[in-house]
């Protein structure tokens, strides 16, 4: 009776499929033909070339449709169900939160696989002609909090005004916007690790979680940080042309710029594949993709696709060649063998 459940419910995923890829203009077979991934645009430049490799290594298939909508946005998109006119991948530079599993649960997406791709460091960085910032979290918190502390808004006009040894030079930083899970890891990494050097906050957070949250992570809105959406580039190019800014961004677009920008240390440590690596860079994070279950038999190609990135994220892979870090090696192991066997996600131990 189990097997015949089962059997009924990969039916039942299938028509689903085949009646959303009818609508959708899908390939024979009333399926989709295309895997479509979308999400972060930290993991965007390593899922294209493994999109690139995957065609190659598949002479007939057709090249994966790469998105770059934001982690939040790509969650958004992934967890709104299962079928052809759906994702079947999220590339994400943080953890799915506890929020969007359950609302890919509520949406019908039961089966979710996580698979850890690699490292990457939120990095901090200015202009080859830039003042030399060195910045700790706190100093960064200080600066970009709209409301420092809870003690009112922020009134700090230059880097001097936060702290004596910087310069006097206006505060102006270009970053992510909020649905990036690179502002996330910003709020998480950073401006949290700041905001809880004052011990009050400590009293805060037992008090109300959400007030401990707005304080510590909602950003200042009134000019000196910039949102410049998803196109890390932009930032680069921002910073070229404001040589006193500093620039917020995956450490993968620090590292294919360093002819134009310089890293900018955080409690003294500098972002270098071997600090994000092993983890002493206080803006390491984690890289992911998920993956729909339900779609691995009705998308031609996807577990193709999945072993494409599994043999290329090794130390001297093709991922590390185009500037991501390898993750640890026990974490390699893990991921390559959830490529394999496909393990879901509980959803526990997520926030």
């Amino acid at each position: 009776m189990k097997h015949f459940a089962m059997m009924a419910a990969t039916a039942a995923v299938a028509l689903t499929l085949s009646g959303c890829g009818q609508q959708s203009g899908g390939a024979a077979g009333g399926t989709r033909d295309q895997i479509r991934a979308v999400g972060s645009s930290t993991v965007y430049p390593f899922a294209t070339a493994i999109a690139e490799m995957f065609v190659q290594g598949n002479p007939g298939m057709k090249s994966p449709i790469i998105e770059s909508t934001g982690t939040g946005g790509g969650m958004k998109l992934f967890c709104a169900g299962v079928g052809a006119q759906h994702p079947d991948i999220a590339d994400a530079s943080r953890r799915m939160k506890k929020k969007e599993f359950e609302d890919c649960q509520k949406n019908g997406v039961k089966d979710i696989v996580e698979i850890q791709v690699g490292v990457d460091g939120l990095a901090f960085a200015e202009s080859k002609n830039g003042p030399g910032f060195k910045l700790t979290p706190k100093i960064v918190y200080e600066a970009l909090a709209a409301n420092p502390y809870g003690k009112g808004p922020n009134k700090a006009q230059t880097w001097k005004d936060v702290d004596p040894s910087l310069p006097a030079t206006p505060i102006s930083v270009f970053g992510p916007p909020s649905t990036s899970g690179t502002r996330d890891s910003l709020a998480e990494l950073i401006l949290t690790k700041g905001c809880e050097t004052d011990p009050a906050m400590e009293a805060l957070k037992k008090k109300s979680e959400d007030e401990f949250k707005a304080t510590c992570t909602r950003i200042r809105e009134d000019g000196k940080y910039v949102d410049s959406g998803e196109n890390d580039n932009l930032i680069v190019q921002k910073l070229a042309a404001n040589p006193n800014a500093l620039g917020v961004f995956g450490f993968s677009y620090l590292e294919e710029n360093k002819d134009s920008l310089k890293d900018v240390s955080i409690n003294g440590v500098e972002a270098t594949y071997e600090t994000v690596s092993t983890g002493t860079y206080p803006g390491a994070r984690p890289l992911f993709i998920y993956v729909k279950k339900a779609h691995m038999t009705a998308i031609p190609g996807l577990q193709a696709y999945l072993n494409t990135f599994a043999a290329n994220w090794d130390p001297n892979g093709a991922l590390t060649k185009r500037g991501m870090v390898a993750a640890p090696e026990d974490v390699r192991k893990a991921s390559a063998e959830a490529v394999k066997s496909l393990p879901v996600l509980d959803g526990s131990q997520l926030k």
